[in-house]
């Protein structure tokens, strides 16, 4: 998963770095951006960079998901998905009443993220579960459950 963003002259006359226009135009949340950094996810021109440095228009910056992500902490558990959308980004699911969300104590093994990591495990996706929002058990509705998130109040 690749994100490619072309800088233009408002980006170099707002940003002074590219680690400014990271978090501000884009809003890529710190941990994320460490991550990234560690990973050398993220390529000025097609060159691994400091997001320290300066960029000019016409620039072409790639940030550069494919990396694992441990999940270990979710059971993957089988059971059948109802699955409504999905692309690299985004897993859409419909929710059936009487199935938790989140793993706890009362339902370790058997929640909606249980059956993602299951499904994950399956197509070979090394990313951690992250449901965006939260169903009560006895609610039936959309889960939406992020394979990559960029902001800081998802990741």
């Amino acid at each position: 998963m690749e994100l490619i963003y072309y800088i233009t002259d408002k980006d170099k006359n707002r940003y002074e770095t590219i680690h400014s226009l990271l978090k501000n135009e884009l809003q890529i949340s710190n941990r994320l951006l460490t991550k990234l950094i560690e990973e050398q996810g993220i390529l000025l021109n097609g060159s691994v960079c400091d997001t320290r440095n300066l960029f000019e228009s016409n620039d072409i910056l790639t940030v550069n998901f494919n990396y694992a992500e441990n999940n270990d902490n979710i059971v993957p558990t089988k059971m059948d998905l109802d699955i409504i959308y999905e692309d690299e980004w985004l897993l859409i699911i419909n929710k059936p009443s009487g199935i938790a969300i989140h793993p706890s104590i009362l339902h370790y093994a058997d929640s909606l993220s249980n059956g993602v990591k299951f499904y994950f495990d399956s197509i070979g996706l090394q990313k951690k579960i992250r449901p965006v929002n939260r169903l009560d058990f006895n609610t039936s509705r959309i889960g939406y459950f992020c394979k990559m998130c960029l902001y800081s109040r998802i990741t």
